[in-house]
């Protein structure tokens, strides 16, 4: 009676299914173990190749911290930081009016131009070309040897085998006391702030890119800055590409 027990096909398929519900349940545990420290790794297998990465782009929630966690980084590596400095080297480029590239950019969004592009000045350049010049100037940087790229969709033009991307949160509470903090703006006003220029960005890649930003598997990690802080932040992207 024990052998036949010990043989009952029926009894090993259910040991068996108890096992993969286990193994299944200590990897949602450990994912969620992970996220809850501040770091989410969205792809383990691609991620242990991540230090042969030339280029690091960096998406953000706005108040994230993410040009403090690119200096960092950029120190670290010897890397250039291009994040509103790319906006200046397109207005070089391309001899245009700077303010004017600022109504086309990424916090914006695109109902603000339709609205008053029908009168402003024709040096107003239309959003789909801005693209164009981001796009064109990025890869352009990219041929000079490394960097680190801030938002602008730059993750999506830029070679993926090349390319580490990472994604950068907070709570809304932390992220509208740091706007307040370093633009000298009442809480009210930062909060506006931040979710309009979140708001902008994410209309920005999804109607330049095709892509949400909602969606963290295009990113190798997802990082609170709130929980890991600035310096810690930046310790676990050099880390993760083998600097660390």
């Amino acid at each position: 009676m024990t052998d036949q027990t010990r043989t009952d096909p029926r009894l090993s398929a259910a040991a068996e299914r108890q096992m993969q519900a286990w193994a299944r349940s200590s990897e949602i545990a450990e994912r969620e173990t992970r996220s809850t420290r501040g770091i989410l790794r969205t792809d383990d297998a691609h991620h242990r190749h991540v230090a042969k990465k030339t280029y690091l782009t960096i998406s953000r929630e706005t108040g994230a911290g993410a040009v403090a966690v690119a200096n960092v980084v950029g120190e670290r590596l010897g890397w250039k930081v291009y994040d509103k400095n790319l906006v200046d080297l397109i207005a070089e480029r391309y001899n245009l009016p700077r303010m004017m590239l600022d109504l086309v950019d990424e916090t914006q969004s695109s109902w603000v131009y339709e609205a008053l592009g029908t009168w402003m000045d024709r040096a107003v350049i239309p959003h789909q070309k801005y693209v164009r010049h981001v796009k064109s100037m990025v890869r352009s940087l990219a041929k000079q040897g490394p960097g680190i790229f801030i938002g602008r969709g730059v993750q999506y033009c830029l070679p993926a085998e090349l390319s580490m991307c990472v994604h950068l949160v907070a709570p809304l509470k932390v992220r509208v006391e740091r706007i307040a903090q370093t633009e000298g703006l009442s809480i009210g006003e930062a909060k506006r702030a931040v979710q309009d220029r979140d708001r902008g960005r994410r209309e920005f890649v999804e109607r330049y890119f095709h892509r949400s930003l909602d969606d963290i598997s295009q990113f190798h990690l997802v990082l609170n800055t709130e929980q890991l802080g600035i310096q810690g932040t930046a310790e676990h992207i050099l880390a993760e590409m083998g600097q660390g």
